[in-house]
């Protein structure tokens, strides 16, 4: 009998206690034994800022000592955390100073919303807490509305500890004139632990701690060893980080609270039930939320969280990010990569849900910025792989939401910035083969997930045959850069060579660039 297995079976034991606030709430409020206050470091996990405005953004601790421990070694008492904003790495110029609490029911974790801060400029920020005093972090704020002053970005995600080093994020730490970093989700994976050169899904370089996630302080802790990362712990300090989910924060390919052992596809063993897998999903979110630097609109209640929003970059750029997951259908057709079968073409298919659609349909309809941008996490365009199959986890599994967000994005100047399927792809958006181009999808690959990726293109040859509008592809592991100007937006793809050894260098693999006005990729 497997973890997952087990778990199930306990859950659905103990599903009386669905209720309220389920399992994650349980979890976050028991009490641990008290503890003298743990010694040594307290800032581990370090620091963090996020969803930047023009006059505000967040910043982001977690006080862990201790952080693969329950708990993070803290014990159960709240204690003070002193913050201060300045407008120089010395804090000779402090423009914002106070005090928050990291309270033991959120992991001893802090989330504060600095205002009054001036547009489009560039601030740092520290915590102390017990005498101690963390890293210095640089932020930035939105430019003001109405600004037509360009700006750079970066988006990058699909990070799995085991798969490899995130050299990636090192590179992408030392970018200079970066407005935010999108990360498009899988922050963490949710697999158990193994041993190098133990069988599974991709290459273990490096071994995750603990066995598959199911609790809270399960989550808590994956959500630590990744913070743990210098690389990754370099980007988040030097960069404002939008941060959405995937579907590795909670289960491998969920859909709503439809885990992907519901008995509709591969996984027959055992079958989760939605109010089984709720309890999953809110052990989850608590810790996503605990540990990303979010507003508090992002707080989790439950199994329930709003983590779409929308973010304005003077007149240039208005930036959606969405949710693929929580508001979606369940996978037709048994999920995988399959031969369409009926229900790919029923015309209610939900990818957003209605109220998260109308949300940016009304978004889109109002917006200001030259460019509207959708940051989501799971391949927009049309995507036949040879022989027919597609990947019913993508929009190809919902060509009816798919045919609804069309209908919003003409004439918007609009780009879509997916992750998910660890390879960088770059391509044309139509409505069919013989369409012009509506806007432009770039497919970020991921930091690591996979491992070091390679040359061999075969299939990515067979794809590009069958799907003309696809125009680039690569199979290395890195980031993509985003230059946004009054008259074009370009993506460069960087890449780095091997991540299963440290060290890597930094690489250009392409430069692609779409027009305002006229839709479609052309080199750079």
């Amino acid at each position: 009998m497997d973890s997952v297995v087990r778990h199930v079976l306990e859950l659905s034991r103990r599903g009386a206690l669905r209720g309220a606030a389920g399992l994650a709430a349980l979890a976050a409020l028991t009490p641990r034994p008290l503890r003298a206050q743990a010694p040594g470091p307290l800032f581990t996990l370090g620091v963090a800022s996020g969803d930047p405005w023009p006059d505000s953004v967040v910043l982001w601790t977690r006080l862990a000592p201790a952080p693969l421990e329950d708990g993070g070694g803290m014990g159960n008492d709240p204690v003070p955390v002193a913050w201060e904003v300045a407008e120089d790495d010395g804090f000779r110029r402090v423009v914002a100073r106070g005090e928050a609490t990291a309270r033991p029911e959120a992991a001893h974790a802090v989330h504060v919303e600095v205002g009054g801060l001036r547009p489009g400029r560039p601030y740092f920020y520290r915590f102390t807490a017990q005498g101690q005093q963390s890293r210095t972090g640089r932020t930035r704020t939105a430019p003001a509305p109405g600004e037509a002053a360009s700006l750079n970005f970066l988006a990058g995600g699909c990070q799995n500890y085991e798969h490899g080093h995130f050299t990636a994020w090192h590179h992408a730490a030392r970018e200079e004139d970066v407005a935010f970093v999108f990360h498009y989700g899988d922050y963490i994976y949710e697999h158990a632990g193994r041993r190098p050169g133990q069988g599974g899904w991709g290459p273990v370089v490096r071994s995750h701690h603990g066995p598959a996630t199911f609790t809270l302080d399960q989550y808590r802790s994956r959500h630590a060893q990744y913070r743990t990362d210098p690389d990754l712990a370099d980007a988040q300090a030097a960069h404002p980080f939008i941060t959405t989910y995937d579907d590795h924060e909670v289960e491998n390919n969920w859909a709503a609270m439809q885990s992907q052992r519901d008995g509709t596809g591969r996984f027959r063993d055992v079958i989760v039930t939605p109010e089984q897998f709720a309890l999953r999903a809110a052990a989850a979110f608590q810790a996503w939320y605990e540990h990303t630097p979010v507003r508090p609109s992002a707080r989790p209640r439950a199994e329930h969280i709003t983590a779409f929003r929308r973010l304005r970059f003077g007149a240039l750029l208005d930036f959606h990010a969405l949710d693929t997951r929580r508001f979606r259908d369940d996978q037709p057709c048994g999920d995988g990569t399959r031969i369409p079968c009926e229900a790919v073409a029923r015309p209610d298919a939900q990818m957003l849900g209605p109220v998260q659609e109308q949300w940016l349909r009304e978004g889109l309809r109002e917006g200001r910025g030259t460019w509207q941008v959708l940051g989501q996490q799971v391949f927009f365009t049309p995507r036949v792989f040879p022989g027919g199959p597609i990947s019913m986890d993508g929009w190809d599994g919902y060509p009816a939401a798919r045919a609804r967000v069309l209908d919003m994005l003409e004439g918007r100047n609009a780009v879509v910035l997916t992750g998910d399927v660890h390879r960088a792809w770059a391509g044309d958006i139509q409505r069919t083969p013989e369409g012009p181009a509506l806007g432009v999808e770039f497919v970020t690959t991921s930091i690591s997930s996979e491992g070091d990726g390679g040359e061999a293109q075969a299939t990515a040859e067979g794809v590009l045959r069958n799907n003309p509008h696809l125009r680039f592809h690569s199979n290395r592991r890195g980031y993509t850069r985003h230059e946004v100007r009054a008259d074009r937006l370009s993506a460069i793809y960087r890449a780095v060579p091997y991540v299963e050894r440290p060290g890597a260098p930094r690489e250009d693999r392409a430069h692609l660039v779409t027009l305002a006005g006229r839709p479609g990729i052309v080199p750079g």
